[in-house]
């Protein structure tokens, strides 16, 4: 494979992971926040009688306030909602409503088509590994109507009698779990001035879920019986929520409102992690990584202080050295496919005696358990092809392809691979698999090769 495509593949892929505005649109991958919000959304859908690991759980880059169930049992929530919310409970009551769509078994009454991204599994950005993890299949897998259609996902628009139902089965998960359900009232009293505004002025988390003073009052009238209105929030569930938060703002909002909001003055943990996201993004390298290092040393078994000092590191060139604190990250988090991929991607640029070999090992590991993670496999690639491996380089790069659903390039690669590879192997059958999946002759993939021209 000439090492010009090997080379415009992976730029394409840094490109398309690069720092995103709170405009841009598209998933987002972060080991940190995936695993707050696990935490909250499994104990609901366990007492919903639902299996946690057959339940999709979501991120989407978009300022919208808005929240929905898509695509059978993936629950998809905006970064509006999450910076908008004002406590843990209320995104756990957004959450149990949802679950309820879900294990209420409620049908689509009318689909909305929503342009989550021009091309929806392309991004799948890691907050703390900003340039990063691109394209995780089963994310993207989550966001589209079929693997041709990788452009909509289809919106619910409940019926009152469902929205009814879907309150009060929130409530009685929260309970259930003997938490506080005052969070879905707060939430609903925060916005019941949606109820007056007209539809195309209306959030669309409330133009899909129309309020109503009925319904509201109904559903504090249920909170209020279940005893647990006042019951405290968990500490450690209040900091999981404050840093969730400072690290979507510091991420996702304009230096000044960083700094509006979590001013010098604060030293707070949230403030300083905020502060030190914002200074990576404006690349202000020594003030985040004085506001990191405060942090560690502080809390020096945070594997996520460690890996935004590694990303920090990393994005400013300094890829030798951000080897060091990705490989932390990984002894306080073994085995997390998000740092796993971060790590194999410093030491490939670091590119030290065994440095793309274990590069290459850890980025195996992590498709292990995201196989369908397009960056992982675009840094595959890189790997592959620095050690002369080039039909598995191609290979690799076909993966990468189809998982964010570039059905040209995948098939170009795949045909390549197939060339270059010994006959029998399962490479070479995998590779065979991809091209003819993607093969324009066949009839099922007529209208995207028509899309595509």
């Amino acid at each position: 494979m000439p090492a010009r495509f090997l080379k415009s593949a992976i730029i394409a892929g840094l490109a398309a992971a690069s720092a995103m505005t709170a405009s841009a649109q598209g998933l987002i991958r972060d080991a940190e926040i995936e695993t707050t919000l696990r935490e909250w959304t499994d104990p609901i859908l366990e007492v919903a009688g639902l299996t946690p690991d057959d339940v999709g759980l979501y991120i989407i880059n978009d300022p919208d306030l808005n929240a929905f169930v898509a695509n059978g049992q993936n629950i998809h929530l905006h970064t509006g909602l999450l910076i908008a919310a004002e406590s843990a409970a209320q995104i756990k009551g957004v959450i149990a409503h949802e679950t309820c769509h879900i294990a209420c078994g409620h049908s689509i009454s009318r689909a909305r088509a929503a342009n989550v991204a021009s091309r929806p599994a392309l991004i799948s950005i890691g907050l703390g590994v900003l340039a990063l993890a691109a394209g995780a299949g089963d994310a993207g897998a989550a966001l589209i109507a079929s693997s041709q259609q990788f452009a909509a996902l289809n919106f619910f628009v409940h019926t009152r009698a469902e929205e009814a139902t879907a309150d009060a089965a929130a409530v009685s998960y929260l309970s259930e779990l003997g938490q506080s359900p005052s969070g879905i009232v707060e939430f609903f009293d925060k916005y019941r001035y949606q109820e007056v505004l007209s539809e195309a002025r209306r959030y669309p988390y409330f133009r899909s879920h129309p309020l109503a003073s009925d319904r509201i009052r109904t559903t504090r009238s249920l909170a209020q019986e279940t005893g647990l209105m006042d019951e405290p929030e968990d500490p450690e569930v209040v900091r999981q929520f404050d840093l969730m938060q400072a690290k979507l703002i510091g991420f996702l909002e304009p230096l000044p409102r960083v700094y509006q909001k979590y001013p010098r003055s604060d030293e707070s943990e949230a403030g300083r992690y905020a502060r030190a996201i914002a200074s990576m993004q404006s690349s202000d390298i020594s003030a985040a990584l004085i506001e990191i290092d405060s942090l560690l040393e502080e809390f020096p078994e945070n594997p996520y202080y460690w890996e935004l000092k590694g990303q920090a590191l990393f994005e400013m060139g300094r890829a030798a050295e951000s080897v060091e604190p990705h490989e932390t990250s990984l002894e306080y988090l073994p085995g997390h496919p998000l740092l796993l991929i971060n790590y194999g991607r410093s030491l490939i640029a670091r590119a030290e005696e065994g440095d793309l070999e274990a590069g290459e090992e850890a980025l195996r590991d992590a498709l292990i358990k995201e196989p369908d993670n397009s960056f992982a496999w675009n840094q595959l690639a890189s790997a592959l092809e620095k050690q002369g491996r080039r039909a598995e380089a191609e290979l690799a790069t076909a993966e990468s392809a189809y998982h964010i659903g570039d059905y040209p390039k995948a098939h170009i690669f795949a045909r390549r691979a197939i060339e270059d590879l010994p006959g029998g192997t399962s490479e070479a059958r995998r590779a065979n698999d991809i091209r003819n999946v993607t093969d324009p002759a066949l009839p099922e993939n007529e209208d995207y090769w028509r899309r595509r021209g």
